[in-house]
């Protein structure tokens, strides 16, 4: 028997590594990233599988772009101040001030941040069901009469 591959050859290329470390550092999803390679996405998810230094590139390169919505994320929940200048004309003169404006916490943000960050603690999920006084669950007990009115 002979040791030919059977199906197509392989679109990937090792340049492709560096090409995808650029495009996720530019925010580029997986489904941008298949368009831009011309493949589709199940491709692109089997380079990542096949491929670890296409897959480490693609990591690589967005970790900035998640530690600044990170950040952004952060200051959102918590509320910030920004510094902005207002031109005003007095007379004929132009004049600036700084101007400080205060963004207040936005609750929305906090509660997303705390779901994904504490998990145990901010979950949607109820637990359901019985425990004993020791925490432990207990099987469901059922009791049951019946009775017959009898005339």
């Amino acid at each position: 028997m002979t040791d030919r591959k059977v199906g197509r050859p392989s679109k990937y290329k090792p340049e492709f590594a560096e090409q995808a470390k650029k495009l996720a550092a530019h925010g580029f999803t997986d489904e941008e990233m298949a368009d831009f390679f011309s493949v589709a996405v199940s491709t692109l998810y089997k380079w990542k599988a096949e491929h670890t230094t296409f897959s480490e590139a693609i990591k690589i390169g967005g970790a900035p772009c998640d530690d600044r919505v990170e950040r952004s994320l952060y200051q959102r929940a918590n509320g910030y101040t920004i510094k902005t200048e207002k031109v005003f004309n007095d007379k004929g003169t132009i004049v600036r001030a700084d101007t400080y404006e205060h963004i207040p916490p936005d609750t929305g943000a906090a509660i997303f941040w705390l779901k994904n960050r504490r998990k145990d603690q901010w979950r949607d999920k109820t637990e359901t069901g019985f425990t004993d006084p020791d925490g432990k669950p207990m099987a469901p007990m059922l009791n049951v009469s019946l009775s017959r009115n009898q005339s």
